[in-house]
């Protein structure tokens, strides 16, 4: 034991604050720490999210920008070296499925995926992905692979 490691006893020090609103010698009694009027003394106040005391909220002072597509499509990219790699790990040997990247962690189970073709690739892979860039079909095609969209 040190000095470091002294603590109270359990539920020694621990209080629960000035109790409001009971009687004049309490020292907050009558406006309970309130102050006079105003919606804050009041009971069921409760400030707007943002509110800012009337300055001109952040959110309404910042101009609109750009546009956004709902029906926007967003693919998670995995480079062909990172193929190369599992390949050279023996994780995939010949066939890539959506599940086998989904169980490695290269991706989730609700994303799409596209092939991108960063990086070479030595293996003959049968890969069968959502999406693939050009450059990634004919890597994998050179291969001597196969690139099946879903």
């Amino acid at each position: 034991m040190g000095l470091h490691s002294l603590q109270p006893a359990e539920g020694s020090v621990n209080r629960d604050g000035k109790r409001l609103g009971r009687g004049q010698g309490s020292g907050k009694g009558g406006t309970a720490a309130r102050g006079h009027k105003g919606a804050k003394s009041r009971s069921g106040y409760s400030k707007k999210i943002g509110f800012e005391g009337g300055q001109m909220p952040l959110q309404r002072r910042v101009p609109k920008f750009g546009f956004t597509n709902i029906n926007r499509k967003n693919y998670q990219g995995i480079n062909l070296e990172k193929l190369q790699e599992l390949v050279d790990n023996k994780v995939i040997s010949n066939e890539v499925s959506l599940d086998l990247l989904i169980e490695n962690g290269l991706v989730g189970k609700n994303e799409l995926v596209k092939i991108l073709g960063n990086g070479e690739l030595k293996a003959p892979l049968k890969i069968s992905v959502h999406k693939f860039t050009a450059s990634a079909k004919a890597a994998i095609e050179a291969a001597g692979g196969e690139a099946i969209s879903l």
